[in-house]
């Protein structure tokens, strides 16, 4: 009899040392916006051997990975816009104490590689590209769009730009601009500056520009808060400032 309890008390510990070292070793979950993904790849082994473990990244528009994480969606670490981080705080979804500022990205054109680069400084200059283009792609729902809708009705041309936009998610439309089958993307230039066969024309007129502020936090569901944490700290610190800047970004 000893000896089955000293056998089922090995076997619990066991298993309990499993699971230990099963937590230690998952990967921490990140939810990303689009804007943030070609610095969170770059960055992506760095960040791994600062925390220790796999990261497991799903990026998409900041809007839907809000709804996602209301919805209930498993995550560690939620990198979107400041306004969403923010909103989900006040739902309890994120814990306020780890809220930090990481970058913010402007809007800009992208035309294909090697395309003519018309000069779009001014807004006259703007109207005429924007009417010359035979396709005009944008997100029909996203951080840039605001910026974007503001400005075509702004130059007057909201109605006839319609007629030849592309309304999808920007990493549809860069790809279409690269291979020629859109002329022109307006999006944040963080999303563009990192696709092979696209260029960046140049950001919106002074008068158009806005900019899109990024964020980050820790779930309240947190599988290991302090790795999701020491993730976010090497993101908001000096020593990635540069890599935030080559990706088209002002980090904080």
């Amino acid at each position: 009899m000893k000896t089955r309890s000293m056998a089922a008390a090995m076997a619990a510990f066991v298993l309990l040392l499993a699971g230990g070292l099963a937590a230690q070793t998952a990967p921490i979950r990140v939810l990303a916006s689009n804007g943030v993904k070609a610095v969170l790849d770059d960055l992506g082994p760095q960040s791994e051997r600062i925390v220790g473990r796999p990261l497991a990244t799903q990026f998409d528009l900041a809007a839907s990975l809000r709804a996602k994480i209301i919805a209930g969606e498993a995550f560690d670490v939620a990198i979107l816009t400041t306004e969403a981080i923010d909103d989900l705080i006040q739902q309890g979804k994120i814990v306020a104490g780890t809220r930090a500022e990481l970058a913010r990205a402007g809007v800009g054109i992208g035309v294909r590689a090697g395309a003519p680069k018309p000069d779009i400084r001014t807004p006259e200059a703007m109207k005429q590209v924007l009417l010359n283009a035979k396709s005009i792609a944008y997100a029909p729902t996203g951080a840039s769009t605001v910026y974007t809708t503001r400005m075509l009705e702004r130059l007057g041309i909201a109605e006839t730009v319609k007629s030849k936009a592309v309304l999808q998610a920007s990493d549809l439309s860069t790809v279409g601009v690269a291979e020629g089958r859109i002329e022109l993307v307006i999006t944040l230039m963080s999303e563009i500056l990192p696709v092979k066969g696209i260029e960046l024309l140049g950001p919106l007129p002074a008068e158009f520009q806005g900019y899109v502020a990024f964020a980050a936090g820790v779930s309240a569901g947190a599988r290991d808060a302090q790795a999701a944490r020491a993730l976010i700290q090497f993101l908001a610190g000096p020593t990635v400032a540069p890599t935030w800047k080559a990706r088209g970004m002002e980090p904080h």
